[in-house]
């Protein structure tokens, strides 16, 4: 299965590749669970793809199955033809999560290095321009402060600043504006949009808002609870650039509500 890529074509070829992946916890223990079951997606280079569906349906696994944090039971994962084992190991991955987790003790410049320090022993890539991945983010001027002396929404800034400064092939995102107030969450949206538009990171973004996946995504994979198997793709075929105004029309309403009746008819 095809997802759409960032021109609304299906005939883009896959750049991540899933294939029958299955994902078991507690294998050999008393109660082991199936978290994925059959998941076969392939993801177009520089496309924004959505994961949604119930609570417990293995959003969040398939994103760290992607990510190889976790292996698969079954299955394989390929990135441009690289298994993401070795994707990971190059450093080429960039995750931003639900929590900033940004150190407390080092600056924000520094954060947001960080990663990158650590990979580059291994990759041998030069040093991110921190000054201009703060300016990317709108935190210019903010390099010298601690994470304490920052927003909530600042933080997660500096968490994508601090994701990109990998230059990643794919970025993986968890829930990442989950903890923002929705003000703040859809002002994140609209600067993730514009940074994807600019770098055009191939992005896998899980989130629990429709409203989120639609303004963002080129395609939605709609899952199924638990064991988690792909309901159904949906490519959005919004134009771009989104303003905040296209939340107002009846498009963008049309589309949330269809994935609402999918949703229900699910659980039902």
């Amino acid at each position: 299965m095809i997802l759409a890529g960032p021109t609304g074509s299906e005939a883009a070829p896959a750049f991540i590749e899933v294939r029958d992946v299955q994902v078991t916890y507690g294998q050999g223990g008393a109660e082991p669970v199936q978290a994925l079951a059959d998941i076969n997606i392939g993801v177009p280079e520089g496309a924004f793809v959505s994961l949604v569906g119930p609570s417990g349906c293995g959003k969040s696994t398939l994103l760290r199955a992607v990510g190889d944090m976790i292996a698969p039971s079954a299955g394989t994962i390929t990135i441009a033809g690289t298994p993401a084992s070795q994707m990971r190991r190059e450093a080429r991955i960039g995750l931003v999560s639900q929590a900033p987790n940004l150190m407390p003790w080092l600056r924000i410049a520094d954060n947001v290095a960080l990663l990158h320090e650590l990979a580059a022993k291994r990759t041998g890539r030069p040093a991110p321009d921190v000054a201009a991945l703060l300016q990317l983010v709108g935190l210019e001027g903010f390099g010298a402060k601690r994470p304490a002396q920052l927003s909530g929404g600042m933080q997660s800034r500096a968490a994508l600043a601090r994701a990109l400064a990998l230059d990643p092939d794919v970025l993986l995102m968890d829930e990442p504006f989950a903890a923002l107030d929705e003000i703040t969450r859809d002002r994140m949206g609209i600067e993730l949009m514009r940074i994807h538009a600019r770098f055009r990171k191939t992005v896998l973004f899980v989130t629990h808002s429709l409203a989120e996946a639609v303004f963002l995504s080129d395609a939605i994979v709609l899952m199924t609870p638990r064991p988690g198997r792909i309901a159904r793709v949906i490519t959005v075929d919004l134009p771009r650039p989104r303003l905040p105004e296209m939340r107002l029309t009846d498009a963008f309403a049309r589309m949330v509500a269809e994935l609402n009746r999918e949703l229900y008819r699910m659980m039902a």
